[in-house]
């Protein structure tokens, strides 16, 4: 999937809350009561610049000037909410616990929930580079934790007097339950218990391609706002398979 630039392509228009201070664009603006604008997302942090879903990728986001961090949310094996795109180690990008070049064949033995979270503090995500982002850097980096991304945004945003909302995408499916990863009410648990007294409400958002993850939030976490991803299909058959309206539905393009 391949989009324009060094951010997320897909922008959301939406009303800025009343003198809010927000970054749009790299610069500070005070925003009034109705003011429309453009919520820029850093997909999986700047991943055209520095390594996907790592510290130095949401850095560099928020230098540029994004208003939300787009992020995606594993787990591992001791219940640390881990931030990966995939829940296991992708080979393209990734080396393993030695170094080496994870083989095609074997991939499925490099499962995050398989690891503790020390153990995925051995695998190099970094160094390889992506050859779909021929400007990033490459570094030697692993994945962090949730709660690291969080600290070091809030940490940014109280140092530039500015705030930064979260887009957490919930990745998961039915067949991997148990697999790749716990069960809805177990994931999106560990989510709100991670969040709750870290960032307001009111800048957070969460996504899943699996609705079973939505129904679970809204029946037991219905203050929060959520997101229905779907890659194909009408939007009226596709809200079907939910038992509630969501605060958004995104269709990702592939392009």
């Amino acid at each position: 999937m391949k989009f324009l630039g060094i951010i997320l392509g897909l922008v959301l228009l939406f009303s800025c809350s009343n003198k809010k201070k927000s970054m749009q664009s790299g610069v500070k603006a005070e925003m009034t009561k109705d003011t429309l604008c453009f919520d820029v997302q850093g997909h999986r942090g700047a991943r055209g610049l520095a390594p996907e879903n790592t510290l130095p990728a949401f850095k560099k986001a928020l230098e540029i000037g994004v208003s939300t961090l787009e992020l995606d949310l594993a787990v591992t094996k001791d219940g640390k909410l881990l931030v990966s795109h995939e829940p296991w180690f992708n080979r393209h990008i990734c080396l393993d616990s030695l170094g080496n070049v994870i083989p095609e064949e074997d991939s499925i033995r490099y499962n995050i929930y398989e690891h503790t979270y020390a153990e995925t503090q051995k695998y190099d995500c970094g160094s390889i580079g992506n050859p779909q982002f021929p400007h990033q850097e490459k570094q030697k980096l692993t994945k962090p934790l949730l709660k690291e991304v969080i600290e070091m945004t809030e940490a940014y945003c109280q140092e530039n007097d500015v705030e930064v909302s979260y887009n957490f995408e919930i990745k998961s499916l039915p067949h991997g339950d148990n697999l790749y990863h716990p069960e809805p009410k177990v994931f999106c648990d560990l989510l709100i218990e991670e969040v709750k007294d870290l960032i307001p409400i009111d800048r957070i958002v969460i996504q899943s391609f699996d609705y079973r993850q939505l129904e679970y939030l809204h029946a037991h976490y219905p203050e929060y706002k959520l997101a229905a991803l779907a890659y194909k299909g009408q939007a009226e058959s596709n809200l079907s398979r939910l038992s509630f309206v969501p605060a958004i539905y995104s269709l990702i393009l592939i392009c």
